[in-house]
């Protein structure tokens, strides 16, 4: 036993004794810092996971809402274009056109009567301001009010011409009188 604390004491085992607690405690903590670097891993991984997760979801929302809306726009479209051909089509029916026509004729001659002297002059001014009358009455108000009341478009005309007729009778009575 003797030889056996000599062989302790001696600066060799001295030496080893302490390479192998600095070795023990370099273990320990590399296989501590280990077991604390796996469970970071799985928390990370597991946080991963459930942020796929959640990633999946907001994207099938989105694009269950991106298909939706361009259903919707599609079907706008498709709506929009028979509008637009429905449209088109009323505007080239059969009697769309002499309709036109017979409205611009008939305010031209009651505007013709207005501006007698000379026909043909007349004639061609008051077909071009009927013309005129007309395509304002295109849109608005004139049009809906055309649309509802057809006889109103032309009541104007109609009032002036027995204004004037009115006014062409009197004068002619005061000049028989």
């Amino acid at each position: 036993m003797d030889n056996l604390t000599e062989y302790l004491f001696t600066p060799f085992a001295g030496g080893l004794f302490l390479g192998l607690l600095i070795t023990f405690f370099t273990w320990k903590s590399g296989f501590a810092a280990r077991r604390s670097l796996k469970r970071e891993i799985n928390r990370v991984e597991d946080e991963a996971k459930i942020l796929q997760g959640h990633l999946n979801t907001q994207l099938k929302i989105n694009a269950e809402g991106n298909e939706s809306l361009q259903a919707k726009l599609e079907l706008l479209r498709e709506q929009n274009e028979n509008l637009r051909v429905n449209v088109s089509e009323l505007q080239q029916k059969p009697g769309r056109g002499e309709l036109r026509q017979l409205s611009i004729i008939e305010n031209a001659i009651g505007l013709m009567r207005e501006q007698a002297p000379g026909f043909a002059q007349a004639w061609e001014k008051a077909i071009r301001q009927a013309e005129a009358e007309y395509q304002s009455s295109e849109g608005g108000l004139k049009k809906l009010v055309r649309k509802v009341l057809p006889t109103l478009g032309t009541a104007g005309i109609r009032l002036e011409e027995e204004k004037s007729d009115d006014e062409s009778s009197k004068k002619a009575q005061k000049e028989e009188a």
